[in-house]
C-alpha cells in the first residue's frame, strides 16, 4: 500500500489502512494507474493480503466492495482507492512470513501486485489459520 508518488511518507498510508481496517492505493493518474484500479476493485473478499510497515508484515482479508475515500487524511496518504479488510490484530513473526511473501517484498515494487510464485496462496492461508485461531 505503499504510494507510488515520492512526496509521500512510505509508511503513512499502511498506518492509516492499519488503523481503519482497510486496504488500498492511490488516486489513479493514468490510464495505467486506472487499470490497476480496476484490478484492484476484482480482487474477491476473501482474499489474502500482505503488507509491510516499519514494523514489520501485516496480513489481511479483504472483506468488502471498493470505493473511494476523498478525505484529506486519505488524500496525504495516496489511499484513496480502499476495501474494507480484516487485519490480524499482531505483526507476523518474520519466522511465519511465507518465503514467497519476503521475496516479493524483497523486490521493492511499490504495486498493488499478485504473488504468483507456487505455494504462495498456500502458505499464505496456513499462516492465516494459525494466527486467526
Amino acid at each position: 500500500m505503499r504510494s507510488r508518488r515520492d512526496d509521500v511518507e512510505s509508511s503513512l498510508a499502511v498506518r492509516r489502512a492499519l488503523a481503519l481496517r482497510m486496504c488500498g492505493i492511490g488516486t489513479p493518474k493514468t490510464e495505467r494507474d486506472r487499470e490497476r484500479v480496476d484490478r484492484f476493485c476484482a480482487v474477491p473478499d476473501g482474499s489474502f493480503v500482505w503488507t509491510r510497515s516499519d514494523d514489520g508484515f501485516h496480513l489481511g482479508r479483504l472483506t468488502g466492495p471498493c470505493r473511494e475515500d476523498d478525505a484529506a487524511a486519505a488524500r496525504r496518504a495516496d489511499l484513496t482507492q480502499v476495501r474494507p479488510c480484516e487485519w490480524l490484530t499482531l505483526q507476523i513473526d518474520p519466522a511465519l512470513v511465507p518465503e514467497h511473501v519476503r521475496y516479493a517484498f524483497s523486490r521493492g515494487g511499490r504495486n498493488f501486485q499478485r504473488i504468483r510464485l507456487p505455494g504462495a496462496g498456500e502458505a499464505t492461508a496456513r499462516t492465516w489459520e494459525l494466527l486467526s485461531s
